[in-house]
């Protein structure tokens, strides 16, 4: 019985460890940096919102039409001016939402440097019509180009990885981090 017990609490406790370290990469309550801000996606939201399935579907969608050209979803890298060509690995379980934009992030393989790479997709929800309305590098290679504040607000980060105080990024509708070109 004792063994049974014990196997009892090793399996919650890797159960309970999965969703600490599910929460500490997006904005969990537990976690004090939150990489995405907003409100997490319920899967079976109100009739009025879409699935978070469809919303991933809908980013899935993107970057296969986005892809049929070339064989690659290019995005051209505002640091370096050029275009990467990269390959989905997965969009992320977790979708949330910032206003009126729906978020989740895609992990991607550069196919010429092999780098691995994040970004941001911002869906908006038009009238039951989904569809992709920002695309952003978050991360290459893991460590964050931007990340937000307490407000949803983008923040940079200096090359030596710290926030940039009150630098909120520009081209943003009101400071917002979703949306937008």
């Amino acid at each position: 019985m004792r063994k049974i017990f014990n196997l009892i609490m090793v399996l919650s406790l890797m159960l309970w460890s999965a969703a600490v370290v599910s929460a500490a990469e997006h904005g969990g309550a537990s976690v004090e940096k939150k990489e995405h801000g907003g409100t997490a996606q319920k899967e079976h939201g109100g009739t009025s919102a879409p699935s978070a399935d469809a919303i991933r579907a809908a980013m899935k969608d993107h970057v296969m039409d986005k892809s049929k050209a070339t064989g690659t979803f290019d995005v051209t890298d505002p640091e370096t001016s050029k275009t990467r060509k990269l390959e989905l690995i997965r969009v992320h379980e977790r979708v949330g939402k910032t206003g009126n934009y729906y978020y989740s992030c895609a992990d991607f393989k550069d196919t010429e440097s092999g780098q691995m790479l994040d970004l941001d997709l911002d869906v908006e929800d038009k009238g039951g019509k989904l569809s992709v309305a920002d695309v952003r590098i978050h991360k290459l290679e893991g460590k964050e180009r931007y990340t937000y504040d307490a407000n949803d607000n983008r923040i940079s980060i200096n090359a030596d990885g710290s926030h940039m105080e009150g630098s909120h990024m520009e081209g943003q509708e009101q400071g917002k981090e979703h949306g937008g070109k």
